[in-house]
């Protein structure tokens, strides 16, 4: 619940989550996070009146599949802050693979809707989408991975 309290308290200071589930953060993280990001989104790629419909249609699509990918890396760095005094050798092997199944899910995710974007828009757009997208996901990774403990730090 660390890393999510965290990622919550990184967008916006005004919530109470004491009596919520984890789901239930999650989804009001997301929630929160895809309206700031939307906003980002909005003024970096100063789309025109013609691409703005089709864009924004793609990005919903997208959107959707990336918040199921990221609710699982959200869980599973909650999963190891939890256990971290706790976790052997199969569950740290478990672990890493299931991170960098999600790292792959990500990246596959960019490959399929690069196309779309492009689609709908340009090549131009498409990678600037990407881009930024890469950037804020990147920052938003450096920070959660910044309040967990390395492995072997807390012994």
């Amino acid at each position: 619940m660390k890393i999510l309290s965290f990622i919550l308290l990184m967008f916006s200071s005004t919530f109470c989550f004491a009596q919520m589930s984890e789901e239930q953060e999650i989804q009001l993280i997301q929630s929160q996070f895809g309206m700031e990001k939307r906003e980002l989104i909005e003024k970096y790629m100063n789309l025109s009146e013609t691409e703005a419909p089709a864009f924004w249609v793609v990005y919903q699509n997208y959107e959707s599949e990336r918040q199921a990918i990221a609710k699982e890396r959200i869980m599973l760095a909650s999963r190891y802050v939890e256990n971290y005094d706790q976790l052997g050798d199969d569950e740290m092997d478990g672990l890493a693979k299931k991170t960098i199944a999600n790292n792959l899910k990500r990246s596959k995710l960019h490959a399929k809707y690069y196309t779309k974007f492009k689609k709908a828009t340009s090549a131009t757009q498409a990678a600037k989408f990407l881009q930024v997208d890469d950037y804020i996901h990147s920052t938003l990774r450096l920070s959660m991975q910044e309040e967990m403990p390395f492995i072997g730090e807390m012994e």
